[in-house]
């Protein structure tokens, strides 16, 4: 396939296009600074720097459009969150735009999105068919999603991740979290009972490429392992992969001072199951949140 990435450098991204291009897939990745995507993603795809001069995306089999500023680097001041949504919401139009434009468009856009579409939903299980509470996270993701589907046609369906807490050797959530854990310094954050759903990164780059196979599949995935978990439970299991104790509580008031209204994404949680992904066929190789630490501590552990 030509496939048209966005957000190629980041956590998901990289891997993605490795293992596309690995797949002999034709990458062609559009960035705003080709030197750094080239030197982490090599010579072996195309590069483009700008749509600005594109009338149509007909050279493509596919699109997956992944670009996105992080969502918790930063405390949400008003400015922040106008950064965090236009850098989604611009480049999924303008791509959608030009998915319409064409005569014989991709016949798939793989857009991101996140569980953060749902709110917090506290105890209860959370499918695709989950109706949201309106917060902010929500209302960032219902407008990603919205301006994804503009492309859908009989010509091109849309696929929405709605993802989870990527686990990765090389980044992402667990990079922040190992440091205090490695020194014995961990614990649950708040009462410990929000639940945390997550997912190993070879699962969702193979999710990724499963929703890009399967020509039938179109609509919101919860791109999440089966089997969520409180967070008081993930601290305790990666605790117990670093052979390391589990004990000191980080209190709400705490975060609420240190991350602002960002808190949510750690003071709350979704309960996420992937039933769709499920339903369609797709097998996760890492089911069970304990194998997938073990896994990723031990490739941190080698790359050293």
């Amino acid at each position: 396939m030509r496939i048209l990435i966005t957000g190629a450098t980041g956590l998901i991204g990289s891997s993605l296009t490795a293992r596309l291009l690995a797949l002999s897939h034709h990458i062609t990745v559009l960035t705003r600074d080709e030197r750094r995507a080239r030197a982490r993603l090599g010579d072996q795809p195309s590069y483009w720097q700008t749509l600005d001069d594109r009338q149509s995306l007909d050279d493509f089999d596919a699109v997956i459009n992944l670009a996105g500023e992080p969502i918790a680097d930063k405390r949400w001041s008003a400015q922040q969150k106008q950064r965090l949504c236009h850098s989604r919401w611009d480049l999924t139009e303008r791509l959608a735009q030009l998915i319409k434009a064409g005569s014989t468009p991709p016949g798939v856009l793989i857009s991101g999105s996140a569980v953060g579409y749902y709110g917090d939903q506290g105890q209860a299980v959370v499918t695709e068919e989950e109706p949201p509470h309106d917060e902010f996270t929500h209302q960032l993701c219902q407008r990603w999603e919205a301006l994804a589907l503009q492309a859908q046609s009989d010509a091109t369906r849309v696929c929405l991740l709605r993802t989870g807490v990527v686990l990765a050797p090389q980044g992402g959530a667990l990079a922040k979290m190992l440091p205090p854990f490695r020194f014995g310094l961990g614990g649950p954050i708040g009462d410990g009972r929000q639940y945390l759903p997550w997912i190993h990164l070879e699962d969702m780059v193979n999710g990724i490429i499963y929703l890009l196979d399967h020509a039938t599949l179109t609509g919101p995935f919860n791109m999440v392992a089966p089997y969520p978990v409180h967070n008081e439970q993930f601290a305790a299991q990666l605790a117990n992969v670093l052979d390391r104790p589990a004990f000191l509580r980080v209190p709400a008031f705490v975060m609420r001072l240190l991350m602002g209204e960002a808190a949510v994404l750690v003071l709350g949680g979704q309960r996420a199951v992937p039933k769709r992904l499920e339903e369609a066929g797709f097998h996760f190789r890492y089911l069970e949140l304990e194998q997938a630490l073990d896994d990723v501590i031990n490739q941190r552990a080698e790359a050293r």
